[in-house]
């Protein structure tokens, strides 16, 4: 079997049906544009065939380029990979411009044959470069399909055609929603915005009946036909000029020129839109071919779509337990954690029981459930009927006789080893046998809370992220005693909640708040030495974090940053690290400078929490030193104090698969999303480097920077992580 099959109909339609074998959802291979060039071919030559439609013998389009392929094609390039990739590129433009001509004559635009696509539903990246060079794109009536070219979120841009199709059909400015952002339309809204042409109930049959009535005019191309005049204006147009000046601000603002995607795109945009449509293929081709060979784009796709997947997917999951999806959860506390946890519960499906000490409490955490659902239906995004539905799924109640019959519980109480000993003996009290028991803790360690369990084989930690409804991450944590049964419970209701999860060994902070404290409390230490908060928070966005590490303080609050300090302080007596730290934090606390929630803390806020500028008050305090470090050295630090704890939880077995790392690193507190992670960015800067700098660092700042040995090994065997480990291989 192929991946596109021909059939010739009786009326005179050619219909190309793309239906890649073994799998849901149709995508594209290097293979397959021969097959599809030769079928096109083949239906161009026909005397009998009137005009062609593609379609899909799936319930979707496609779901755009196989991103394992794209992975791979610069070490299938051979030894002059640009080279390679340009021309590879090409053969895909050369194809699509075939379909695109269809045949006419290249003076007089007549003779083609009219392409049509009908989409069923989903149509992403390649599924709609391929339709927009086609001359009519038909779409079914289905809500829940998605249209749009989503490249850049994993470090490219469209590259078949598509940017260049795309901005000359609608404009720059309105084609650049969908190209900057990766925005993505049901049909309705993606016809509205001129994405596609038509919205049917029946895609082929309405392409068909268009193929078979179309005329000349109605298949050239509008940047193929004499006069063309880009909408919106080109680059020297008074009007394309505005938009362009404003398009590199807001893609520089919003990038800071540390994600290579979103410039490339913006420059063949810019130079495309100067010159005729075949050169600006070309250009698109350029640039498309910098970006694959820059080191960023395959760290983004290896760790946010490759290893991504493989983790939703089970790759870390025990094999030998049968499925365990969740029938009925138990959530016990009702405060922000506990709702949000019932929410996405209840919206995948799952029979929830709430419980708080109070039924008040435990319905005032259903409500969060129920606001959540109003504000969807107001907003169109779910019918009331759903609502109801989703909001029926939750049981709000005080008692734990009505957890009798929960095949699992997430404890979400207050971080009090004593609270959460007495609710786990409680459950024991009333739950199943067979009931697996979690905890939602993001510092405790669960083989001492495991201890309150009849059961601690089945006691398992799960560390979720606030806000619960709009963090992709799960952290689950195995204790000594967890058992397979319990990790496979943990993964599989992850699954059903549609987060990402990472699993991980039992430790102090686990993996995600190893790395985000330090990455904090070098911010900390920075204001300390007299270092600008100005420059540390523009330094860490500059470098890709999402927030600099004194608003992230502020965001969590400062209180818990001391209740964090006092209780490491106690449990690592004079080994604990961090007196400087504490000294700042210790001061703000008693100032009352808790963060935004006291409206007060590194920065300052208006009475509605808005931040107002970074505080006075702190600098006063803590003076700016007369000479400050350059940017480079500010972001090294934030960036190396980070990376070398997710090595050394790699080295302490906390990480048992390096994938974890990278993967939970960027979804779980934001790492430097261009860098594919720690462990990636390591790879990207080089591990000889990468100990050099550890001992300049160190010799400055101290050993919180010291070369770990794993590193070390790797430099001196010119290794990488993912070289050595393979994506799936511990250190141990």
């Amino acid at each position: 079997m192929t991946d596109f099959t021909m059939e010739k109909g009786a009326d005179g339609v050619a219909v190309i049906t793309w239906d890649v074998p073994g799998k849901s959802m149709n995508v594209m291979t290097l293979e397959a544009w021969d097959v599809l060039e030769g079928l096109v071919d083949e239906a161009l030559a026909d005397e009998a065939v009137k005009g062609i439609v593609i379609t899909s013998g799936k319930d979707s389009f496609a779901g755009g380029m196989d991103l394992n392929v794209i992975a791979k094609m610069k070490e299938m390039a051979g030894d002059d990979p640009a080279r390679g990739l340009f021309d590879g590129i090409m053969n895909a433009h050369r194809i699509l411009r075939k379909i695109e001509r269809a045949g006419m004559d290249p003076k007089t635009l007549k003779g083609g044959k009219p392409i049509a696509t009908a989409l069923p539903g989903t149509a992403l990246g390649i599924g709609l470069e391929i339709p927009l060079a086609t001359h009519r794109i038909f779409a079914a009536d289905n809500p829940k399909a998605k249209i749009g070219l989503p490249e850049i979120m994993v470090g490219i841009f469209p590259g078949a055609g598509g940017t260049t199709r795309l901005v000359r059909k609608m404009g720059a400015m309105a084609a650049s929603p969908f190209l900057l952002e990766g925005k993505l339309s049901d049909p309705k809204k993606a016809k509205a915005a001129g994405l596609i042409d038509e919205v049917v109930a029946d895609p082929l049959a309405a392409a068909k009946e268009w193929v078979l009535s179309a005329k000349d005019a109605d298949i050239v191309k509008p940047w193929d036909a004499k006069g063309y005049k880009m909408p919106g204006g080109a680059p020297y147009h008074p009007a394309g000029f505005m938009t362009f000046v404003g398009a590199s601000a807001m893609v520089n603002g919003k990038t800071k020129g540390v994600y290579p995607a979103a410039k490339a795109l913006l420059s063949a945009v810019y130079e495309g839109a100067l010159v005729p449509f075949d050169t600006a293929l070309k250009i698109e081709a350029r640039w498309f071919t910098h970006v694959l060979m820059h080191p960023s784009s395959g760290a983004m796709i290896r760790s946010l779509f490759i290893n991504k997947e493989a983790l939703e997917k089970g790759a870390v999951r025990p094999a030998d337990v049968s499925d365990q999806r969740v029938r009925k959860l138990g959530v016990l506390g009702a405060g922000m954690m506990g709702a949000g946890i019932a929410l996405v519960s209840a919206q995948a499906g799952i029979e929830v029981v709430l419980l708080d000490r109070e039924l008040a409490a435990a319905e005032k955490g259903k409500a969060y459930s129920a606001d959540y659902a109003a504000k969807g239906v107001s907003r169109k995004k779910i019918t009331q009927d759903k609502a109801d539905e989703m909001l029926a799924r939750i049981t709000a109640t005080a008692s734990y006789d009505d957890l009798k019959g929960c095949d699992l519980i997430v404890e979400a109480v207050f971080e009090d080893p004593k609270v959460k000993a007495e609710v786990t003996k409680a459950v024991d009290a009333v739950t199943d046998a067979d009931c697996i028991f979690a905890t939602n803790t993001s510092t405790l360690p669960i083989s001492d809370l495991a201890k309150a369990s009849k059961n601690p084989e089945q006691f398992i930690g799960i560390h979720f992220f606030s806000p619960v409804e709009k963090m992709l991450l799960v952290e689950i944590i195995k204790g000594k005693a967890t058992g397979d049964r319990a990790v496979a419970k943990a993964l599989d209701f992850v699954r059903q909640i549609r987060k990402t999860p990472i699993v991980v060994n039992d430790a102090r902070f686990f993996y995600a708040n190893r790395c985000i404290i330090p990455y904090i409390n070098e911010g900390i230490r920075m204001v300390a030495e007299g270092v600008a908060p100005a420059l540390i928070e523009n330094a860490a966005k500059m470098v890709g974090m999402p927030l600099g590490p004194l608003q992230l303080v502020d965001e969590t609050s400062i209180d818990l940053g001391a209740k964090i300090a006092r209780a490491t302080r106690a449990a690592m007596g004079d080994a604990y690290p961090d007196g400087a730290v504490d000294e700042v934090i210790f001061w703000m606390e008693g100032e009352g400078r808790l963060g935004r929630k006291a409206r007060a803390g590194f920065y300052d806020y208006d009475e509605k929490g808005k931040r107002a500028g970074l505080s006075a008050a702190v600098s006063a305090k803590y003076p700016q030193a007369a000479e400050q470090p350059d940017v480079t050295e500010v972001q090294h630090r934030l960036l190396f104090v980070q990376s070398l704890e997710a090595v050394r939880a790699l080295e302490d077995g906390v990480l048992m698969d390096i994938r974890e790392g990278d993967v939970g690193a960027i979804l779980g507190w934001g790492f430097a999303p261009w860098s594919g992670g720690p462990l990636s960015w390591l790879d990207m800067i080089g591990a000889p480097y990468a100990a050099e700098r550890c001992d300049e660092l160190a010799a400055t700042f101290g050993p919180r920077f010291a070369c770990p040995a794993l590193l070390r090994d790797l430099a001196e065997s010119g290794e990488g992580f993912y070289e050595r480990f393979g994506g799936a291989k511990a250190a141990a």
